[in-house]
């Protein structure tokens, strides 16, 4: 793909082209690295994703493997591309790319900054999770950094020992040493709730079953729950709806469409909001076959033979029924969808609700109240309800509305947050965590609690994933600077004794040393431009003419 042609000195392009290419090169390998890492440490929402993208186009698909493999597949293509570049630049020889490698390379670069321009428009709350994970990375990625650096002297050591001019050995020295002191003084920047002391951390997060135990079983369905309270979870997570005939059920979607059959049972009314249908209708729906068909955490194929049934067999969940699966030993977030102004209990359906919760016997204070409607009458009717806001304010305002836990997305809420609301006296829950490498960042941040589809998953987690004390990661940092620097000055006095004493060839010599599988006649030709051009440079010597006087010359 890059190719050294060791006849022809016209260049199929001058060399100004050959640095603008390997700029592109470099510029298209960072931009796909960046993505490739962004994609990467997204997996925690790739639910979130789906369900985002069913929204906009209408149908489900999980998008999250093809756009993974893909990214990865360009990471690599391009990673390929620049270490073949770099091995050139090591031996002195010129790149020349393909034209099929610059039509890829170019369609590369064009596809990532189109689809990260994509996200960030549409979606641009996703790229906090880049700052959160770097919270959990960031000390890896510096070591890893690091060595590539390092090891990128021998080649910049080797160009700088060629190079004749010396405002060119200035400018590429001062260049790399700008990128290696930066680097150094990285850690400076690098801030992780993980770099703490073991005696300072906190409790282990209480963990709630978002929709239930959503991984194991179809989400807001009976089995989901019964599934989360055999996890022995602190908790679980409810989106309820009222029917039109007034009886409250589960359901997160405005429709029926993602979680039942209703375009099969009833295909004329599918895109109709779910409260538009009695309960009788619901009743007649399939809530678990979805699940196993398009396996939406690829969790379906791990399912015993006896749960696959059940999966399939699920109904829409009464609100009712929950409540007597969970009321015992766990507490209950409720949140609300807005009803139709057209529904018959459209001012109504905040007090059918309180009578099907209390008539339960779940204790109020195991009830986290969502909803910003009504909330004075709930006070009234339930006032051992704990008052939870989705919405963050400061801590004075939250007092005076009577709200004593938050309910947010993980990415609204800093640690300095965390530590605010505490000092406060209000609970924080952050939602959806499933990844064992965010959870940790957010216990070592001190976190109280967190809604989870991978509830199953987090609780066997004994310990955060790493925790360093701080004089501990400032050694190893510290250490791997210091180690960094002697190599790097080894490397660059090496290459300037090993490439200081060999006398500069000419264009001619170069190629002739790379003709390796020439024609005889090609080299011989080669031969004759060395030799009338060492004539030119006055090498008058037998000894030196020696150098090329095989075949007769």
């Amino acid at each position: 793909g890059i190719k050294w042609d060791p006849i022809d000195t016209d260049f199929s392009y001058p060399p100004q082209w050959e640095r603008l290419w390997f700029l592109i090169l470099t510029s298209s390998f960072f931009l796909t690295l960046v993505w490739f890492y962004f994609w990467w440490e997204v997996h925690n929402d790739y639910d979130e994703i789906n369900w985002f993208l069913y929204n906009r186009m209408g149908y489900w698909s999980d998008w999250s493997i093809p756009i993974l493999v893909t990214t990865a597949a360009g990471f690599t293509y391009i990673t390929m591309l620049l270490i073949l570049a770099l091995c050139h630049i090591a031996v002195g020889q010129q790149m020349n790319l393909h034209w099929l490698h610059k039509i890829g390379l170019v369609t590369t670069l064009i596809t990532t900054v189109v689809t990260m321009s994509s996200i960030a428009q549409l979606w641009d709350d996703e790229w906090e999770m880049v700052f959160i994970s770097l919270q959990a990375t960031a000390p890896f990625l510096h070591i890893g950094a690091l060595a590539a650096v390092t090891a990128l002297s021998w080649l910049v050591a080797g160009q700088f020992a060629r190079t004749e001019k010396p405002t060119s050995q200035m400018l590429m020295f001062t260049a790399y040493l700008a990128v290696v002191v930066a680097l150094y003084l990285v850690p400076l920047t690098i801030s992780s709730p993980c770099i703490m002391e073991k005696k300072a951390l906190g409790p282990k997060p209480a963990i709630l079953g978002h929709r239930g135990a959503p991984m194991l079983a179809p989400e807001h369905t009976l089995m989901s729950f019964q599934k989360a309270v055999e996890q022995k979870v602190y908790g679980v997570q409810a989106d309820v709806v009222l029917s039109y005939d007034g009886v409250p059920f589960l359901m997160h979607d405005k429709t029926l469409r993602r979680t039942t059959n209703v375009e099969e049972v009833f295909p004329e009314r599918a895109y109709e909001h779910s409260s538009m249908f009695n309960w009788t209708d619901l009743e007649k729906l399939n809530a678990g076959e979805w699940f196993l068909r398009n396996d939406p955490f690829w969790t379906a194929g791990s399912l015993s033979r006896a749960d696959y049934l059940e999966a399939a067999n699920q109904s829409v969940c009464k609100l009712e029924d929950m409540l007597e699966v969970i009321k015992d030993n766990t507490s209950l977030i409720l949140n609300f969808q807005d009803l139709p102004a057209a529904h018959p209990y459209y001012s109504t359906y905040i007090n059918i609700t309180l009578e099907t919760i209390l008539a339960s016997g779940i204790q109020q204070q195991s009830v986290m109240w969502l909803p910003d409607t009504e909330r004075q009458l709930v006070r009234q009717v339930a006032p051992g309800f704990q008052q939870t806001s989705g919405l963050k304010l400061d801590a004075e305002r939250l007092r005076e509305k009577g709200i004593v836990k938050l309910n947010l997305r993980y990415t609204k809420v800093t640690n300095e947050d965390v530590r605010d609301y505490a000092m406060a006296n209000l609970s924080v829950n952050l939602y959806t965590v499933n990844e064992p490498w965010l959870f940790s960042i957010l216990w070592c941040a001190g976190v109280p609690s967190v809604t989870s589809d991978s509830s199953h998953v987090l609780r066997k987690v004994p310990f955060p994933i790493w925790l360093m004390p701080p004089d501990e990661y400032h050694l190893i940092w510290i250490t791997s600077d210091l180690i960094s620097f002697l190599v790097i000055v080894g490397v660059f006095i090496f290459q300037k004794w090993r490439l200081g004493s060999i006398r500069t060839y000419n264009p001619e010599q170069i190629m002739l040393s790379a003709a390796v599988r020439r024609s005889s006649q090609d080299v011989k030709i080669m031969k004759e431009k060395l030799i009338f051009s060492e004539i030119n440079n006055g090498v008058e010597t037998t000894d030196e003419l020696s150098f090329c006087s095989e075949n007769g010359y």
